[in-house]
């Protein structure tokens, strides 16, 4: 692997997993309970829990929770 892919998919990785960051958080402690409504009233640690897998899967959560926004199409 030459050097420049390497640098450029370090590069792409550290962005996708800073932009998952950036939205697990708002998701794990807010909104959550849009897509499941068992997750009201949850404790700090299932929050937590929710923020790893939130990071790595947040392309998917962004389009369910578009899909599950009152008045969306579909």
């Amino acid at each position: 692997m030459s050097l420049t892919l390497a640098t450029w998919l370090a590069r792409t990785t550290a962005l996708y997993l800073t932009l998952g960051l950036a939205f697990a958080i708002p998701f794990a402690f807010g909104w959550a309970a849009r897509l499941d409504p068992g997750a009201r009233g949850s404790s700090v640690g299932f929050r937590l829990l929710l923020l790893p897998g939130a990071t790595l899967l947040w392309p998917w959560l962004v389009a369910r929770m578009m899909r599950s926004r009152p008045g969306a199409g579909s």
